[in-house]
């Protein structure tokens, strides 16, 4: 099996890579258009700043390419968010797979933004959770959040509740960092893989 990662020189790529290879995946990181469309899936790996991303996406052609893309594909963090409608961070257009915008945490109780560190996952759904306890912990850093929807997957609470998953046909992401969630993260790329 052929898994593309797309290169546009995000943040947590490399430890993406080396969770997948503990799976003993076959990784290629990537910005070609042709082997990403042949690849048997793709992730979408996301640490930095929304309007750099689409600065990049476009460069590559990558900003036309991923929504029309047919195998299975994960967002993770940026990557999730980048699917979206669009995003209040540098007022960024997204790639439109999700209909739903990106929003700013407004803290509530004097919480502390970026959200950052180990939080509980619910109201799982999807196979992405399958041998996933409702409630298990994984690790997130961001300081903005998709809203529960309709295509919410998976919830999280902080300042308010919001999407720690989202899926759509294809598509699937999540908030947190799956690459840096101990056992059951590796377990939620293992699912993705038998996808």
């Amino acid at each position: 099996m052929k898994i593309a990662i797309i290169d546009y020189k995000a943040g947590n790529i490399k430890s993406v890579e080396a969770a997948l290879q503990r799976l003993g995946c076959d990784t290629t990181l990537t910005k070609d258009i042709e082997i990403i469309k042949s690849a048997d899936k793709v992730i979408f790996p996301g640490v930095g700043h929304a309007s750099a991303t689409l600065s990049a996406l476009k460069a590559a052609n990558l900003d036309k390419l991923i929504p029309e893309l047919t195998q299975p594909v994960l967002g993770i963090c940026l990557g999730m968010q980048m699917m979206c409608k669009y995003s209040e961070e540098g007022n960024t257009q997204g790639l439109g797979i999700f209909d739903v915008n990106v929003v700013k945490f407004q803290a509530v109780n004097n919480e502390k933004i970026p959200h950052m560190g180990w939080n509980q996952i619910s109201s799982l759904k999807t196979p992405l959770f399958n041998d996933i306890p409702e409630k298990s912990y994984m690790y997130f850093v961001h300081s903005y959040m998709v809203p529960v929807f309709k295509d919410t997957a998976a919830e999280c609470g902080y300042c308010q509740q919001f999407s720690a998953s989202i899926a759509r046909n294809n598509f699937y992401g999540c908030q947190f960092h799956p690459e840096k969630s101990g056992k059951f993260g590796l377990k939620i790329l293992e699912n993705f893989i038998k996808l």
